[in-house]
């Protein structure tokens, strides 16, 4: 399955999913629709251009929602949609193993890079 197309479906999702504000986007969106602003209040160290570049690839692979409301000043929120949804118990499960095997990581990389 991971191979059927050289990998190109997954590789694509898990650089996607893998980015540095993505996850992070989509926990802070699990807890209901926020305007952009709101948005990036809750993600300090996010720049303007990142979130928007984040957002804007979120919102092209059917992650994210965008509503823009006609309004001065102009009123944009987003929400996640029910693939993010469904997505976001496996992000739980793998953040979950990462947080449980960090120690054994961090101590094979210190091995190997004194080994260097």
């Amino acid at each position: 399955m991971i191979r059927g197309d050289q990998g190109r479906t997954v590789g694509d999702l898990v650089d996607r999913i893998g980015g540095k504000w993505t996850l992070l986007i989509l926990a802070t969106l699990h807890d209901g629709r926020l305007r952009y602003t709101e948005l990036k209040r809750r993600l300090p160290g996010v720049s303007h251009r990142m979130l928007a570049l984040a957002l804007r690839r979120l919102h092209r692979d059917g992650l994210v929602t965008r509503t823009s409301h006609p309004e001065v000043p102009p009123r944009v929120e987003y929400a996640l949609t029910p693939l993010a949804v469904s997505l976001l118990p496996h992000a739980v499960a793998l953040a979950g193993w990462a947080a449980e095997h960090r120690a054994a990581i961090d101590a094979h990389r210190a091995a190997f890079d004194g080994d260097a």
